[in-house]
């Protein structure tokens, strides 16, 4: 008799077949238009990635554009991450019920044309709010894209090809800062959202030819106060991470969990929840996505400590910083392709493997003084992280039955935006440690505490799987029958 797997013992998820939709046949190989969605994702994800990391070198350079006050210059980067991260949830529900392709193509039209309402932005204030307008169409392209990808491919196949969308946006999440401040020092800030606008215009066009689909239960009503309760939570989450004092960040996690746990326990009771119960009980959906966070916060703070150390630290020009960090770019971006071939039954042995591994490189990093090492070690963390991220949302996929694939990457997605910022949070805290400690490498950023969440995020995972492969090797063995007597 055989035996199941580790993950499919400590996840039953991972082993039960997920029903087909109602009223969806399933289909045994790719619709025909199946790479018009892939191409769709691809070039969508691009955008979204492209245009949340490439300003981070240029703000300088927008401010003495602009003018302003200080304080309102990173909100052209926070007031985008609230909106996208926020509004999520809501944009996966939104696509379930009402179309997946049409929320897509939806979200590309408003995605452009924000962008080009950033790039003629008179003022500050004026690219802060065209900036959030930007964040609600990236909300509608991730969830809805990832959905519709899913539902383009016969189930358990649509692993690869949402690997494939992945790297694309992980190549845009590392190029991005380097291209933001080589357009802004050379030509103009404005560039960069130029540069996304016909992008989005060729992702609508090809979303226009992508298969349509939807949940069987489009009929029914949109949760309007889960919505709000739920966006509002969040957004007090992604505000107090983002922009609060320790105090702050403190009292307002707390609020924004308060009010999250009373919105999912209260709207459990009504007829069509924004967040299906199913969701919250699927063990091995909240195992990747929790898992998942701790991989994308990791990755931030790696891609800004890393090339902080090599401009600062060893004086390297932004260019040179560019050119040493093209390896660990591009093992980062190999990670979704990589993650698209794990099956569902590994994805959790595999999610402990790649945070385990990180952690080791994350602390060889943190510690290295030698660009070789520190590249060497960077780019071993790159290449776990990277499949560890792409796991997250191509695992949640296959995780969850097919109608609920919208709402699990809209979850998904805002869970792993929200929480990026803790990677610079982890980054900032350690280098404290590390000044407090004597180490007297003053108050540059550390990787010493990511490395310690990733290492304690791949020994809870390990922990339930040990028990099932602890009790498969001690299992007895069945009595040996006694031969008969001679007669």
């Amino acid at each position: 008799m055989s035996e199941a797997a580790p993950s499919e013992a400590a996840f039953p998820e991972a082993a039960r077949p997920q029903a087909a939709s109602p009223g969806a046949a399933p289909h045994a190989h790719p619709h025909p238009h199946a790479r018009w969605a892939l191409a769709a994702v691809a070039t969508g994800a691009f955008c979204v990635q492209l245009d949340s990391f490439a300003l981070n070198l240029a703000l300088p350079v927008i401010r003495d554009d602009l003018g302003g006050p200080a304080t309102a210059v990173p909100w052209v980067i926070s007031g985008y991450l609230l909106a996208a991260g926020s509004l999520m949830p809501l944009a996966g529900r939104l696509g379930d019920l009402y179309g997946r392709r049409r929320m897509l193509i939806l979200g590309l039209a408003l995605f452009g044309l924000a962008s080009a309402l950033c790039a003629l932005a008179p003022a500050l204030s004026f690219l802060v709010a065209a900036r959030v307008l930007q964040g609600a169409g990236g909300a509608l392209i991730m969830p809805a894209g990832l959905a519709l990808l899913t539902h383009a491919y016969p189930a358990g196949r649509a692993g690869r090809p949402t690997g494939r969308a992945l790297g694309l946006a992980g190549l845009a999440t590392v190029c991005g800062p380097f291209l933001g401040g080589a357009l802004a020092r050379t030509g103009s800030w404005r560039a960069v959202f130029w540069t996304a606008v016909p992008l989005a215009v060729a992702a609508a066009l090809c979303a226009r030819r992508a298969p349509a689909s939807r949940a069987p239960a489009a009929g029914r009503p949109l949760d309007v106060g889960g919505a709000a309760a739920a966006t509002g939570a969040v957004a007090c989450l992604a505000l107090s991470l983002e922009r609060g004092t320790s105090w702050g960040q403190t009292a307002g996690a707390a609020l924004g969990a308060a009010v999250l746990g009373a919105a999912v326990s209260v709207r459990a009771r009504v007829r069509a929840p924004l967040v299906h119960p199913g969701l919250l009980r699927n063990r091995l959906y909240l195992a990747l996505t929790a898992a998942g966070a701790v991989a994308n916060s990791a990755t931030v703070a790696l891609l800004y400590v890393v090339p902080l150390t090599l401009q600062q630290a060893q004086g390297r020009s932004p260019l040179a910083a560019g050119v040493a960090f093209a390896a660990p770019a591009a093992v980062l971006a190999a990670g979704g392709p990589l993650a698209g071939r794990v099956r569902a039954t590994s994805a959790v042995p595999v999610m402990a493997l790649c945070l385990g591994a990180a952690a080791a490189s994350l602390w060889f990093a943190g510690s290295a003084g030698s660009t070789p090492a520190l590249i060497a070690a960077s780019t071993g963390a790159a290449a776990a992280l990277g499949t560890a991220g792409a796991l997250a949302l191509t695992g949640t996929q296959a995780a969850v039955s097919p109608e609920l694939t919208g709402e699990a990457s809209g979850v998904t997605k805002s869970v792993l935006t929200v929480t990026a910022g803790l990677g610079l949070t982890l980054t900032e805290a350690g280098a404290g440690a590390r000044a407090g400690a004597g180490a007297g490498a003053g108050r540059s950023p550390s990787l010493l505490l990511p490395a310690v969440v990733c290492l304690g995020a791949a020994v809870c995972l390990g922990a339930a799987l040990v028990p099932v492969a602890v009790g498969g090797l001690r299992r007895p063995r069945p009595p040996r029958r006694r031969p008969a007597p001679p007669k």
